[in-house]
């Protein structure tokens, strides 16, 4: 789908706001209501915009440690991948899995409370899960920049 710079302003507002009202989405962008509409529902239905969320607050909700870590599997087979794969996602401490290259084959980022919940979490959620060979963790300090908006093409 070619997006014009009309689509990107639609997309650079929604990512801002999702919330925003379809009158006041037109509004920024110039547009009439109903042209807008109809660009939102053609970019909803290409999966340019993939879904509306709500990003709640980690500190609010007592998630104080995110912590990245670093995975490596006994063997690297399709099924081991697909396995573990599955196996993590069903993890709601889970908030990002990455298959990667390097030295470790997974990277995880997980929101926890606390120290006591993450031993939980490695001692009870990870470990169990067939084919692991290597845990390494590393705690974010200080979160220096988070965003949820992509960079759209100028």
């Amino acid at each position: 789908m070619q997006l014009d710079a009309i689509d990107l302003r639609i997309l650079d507002e929604l990512q801002r706001d999702g919330a925003l009202s379809n009158v006041e989405l037109a509004r920024r962008v110039h547009l009439s209501p109903s042209p807008c509409l109809a660009r939102v529902k053609m970019l909803e239905a290409n999966g340019v915009i993939d879904r509306y969320v709500a990003l709640a607050s980690a500190k609010a909700l007592g998630l104080g440690l995110n912590v990245f870590i670093s995975i490596s599997l006994t063997t690297q087979s399709k099924q081991s991948l697909a396995d573990f794969e599955q196996r993590i996602a069903e993890h709601d401490e889970v908030m990002e899995c990455y298959l990667m290259t390097g030295d470790s084959d997974y990277l995880i980022r997980i929101a926890v409370a606390d120290m006591a919940a993450l031993e939980k979490f490695i001692l009870e959620q990870l470990t169990p899960i067939p084919g692991i060979e290597k845990i390494r963790s590393s705690f974010a300090l200080k979160q220096v920049r988070y965003k949820t908006a992509l960079p759209l093409p100028r």
